[in-house]
């Protein structure tokens, strides 16, 4: 499949300044674990970076999250989202937004296995994506993200967590860009932390 065809079927990926790949965008809106949190003060998600700033500044944005959102439904997603992720090295799931449930979790599991020199990445806030990580591609990173500033979660593989100060992501102190770090994709680090923004 073309790659041209294939936006055509699930909308086009993000290319964020930070990251050293493409990344897929869906609307923060529609979270499923995230919509409630919002509402709890202290989470990571009541202030959530994906509901403000360009994300809400360009409608553009926020139109082109529905159509990904949307189009997970078509059955040519799996052969159109593998011909857009094949050419990169490092890829991220979900800058904004979150798995809706398991058909979407599976599909993304096939479009890693799909795409075996690809180091995929995905954080998640979704706990009951652990009863399947058995079934998780060797080129998947999960990263679970507890939900509240400053909670460690180490009952996972591998985890995120977000944190006032001392974080272990380096990009504020680089630009707002990952550099040469890899570490969100590197199954090897248990556990990155994130300073609040």
């Amino acid at each position: 499949m073309k790659v041209k065809d294939a936006k055509e079927i699930t909308g086009s990926l993000t290319r964020t300044s930070k990251m050293p790949g493409l990344s897929y965008s869906l609307p923060a809106w529609e979270c499923k674990t995230g919509s409630k949190l919002r509402k709890v003060k202290g989470s990571v998600c009541a202030s959530c970076y994906a509901l403000k700033g360009n994300y809400t500044r360009y409608k553009a944005i926020k139109a082109a999250q529905y159509v990904r959102l949307k189009a997970i439904e078509d059955s040519r997603w799996i052969e159109a989202m593998t011909a857009q992720v094949k050419r990169s090295t490092y890829f991220r799931w979900h800058d904004a937004g979150d798995v809706q449930d398991l058909n979407h979790l599976n599909k993304i599991y096939e479009v890693c296995r799909q795409t075996p020199d690809t180091k995929h990445w995905m954080p998640t806030r979704e706990a009951w994506i652990k009863e399947h990580l058995a079934s998780k591609p060797a080129n998947l990173v999960i990263r679970f993200s507890p939900p509240m500033i400053g909670q460690r979660n180490d009952t996972w593989p591998n985890s995120s967590m977000v944190v006032e100060k001392d974080a272990t992501c380096p990009a504020p102190s680089q630009g707002g860009k990952c550099g040469s770090c890899r570490q969100c994709w590197d199954p090897a680090v248990k556990v990155v932390s994130y300073g609040k923004h």
